[in-house]
């Protein structure tokens, strides 16, 4: 690790930049499993949403970013985030279930 300040912020953002890459690599792989499930959901006619699944898993990820020393408040946000873009997905699966 150098002392060069103007160095070190080079390897903290080298290192920012490799966890941002990692992060949109996982998120792919989540909506591409996610995905999955709006498929199997519109195929056999379940509703788009998981209200019950949702919730604990909110509880999960604020307890998970608690452990992390993260704020659960962001983590359930993002986690909402999320989770409305898997519904907007599976919705769309079920309405092209539908139509055909």
């Amino acid at each position: 690790m150098t002392t060069d300040p103007v160095e070190r912020l080079h390897e903290l953002r080298r290192s920012i930049d490799n966890f941002d890459a990692a992060l949109i690599h996982i998120l792919a792989e989540r909506f591409r499993c996610t995905q999955a499930v709006g498929k199997l959901k519109a195929e056999f006619d379940m509703p788009p949403a998981d209200p019950d699944r949702e919730k604990r898993q909110v509880e999960r990820l604020r307890k998970l970013a608690e452990e992390a020393d993260l704020d659960s408040d962001f983590a359930e946000a993002f986690l909402n985030f999320i989770i409305k873009e898997v519904i907007r997905h599976h919705e769309a699966f079920r309405h092209e279930a539908e139509t055909k």
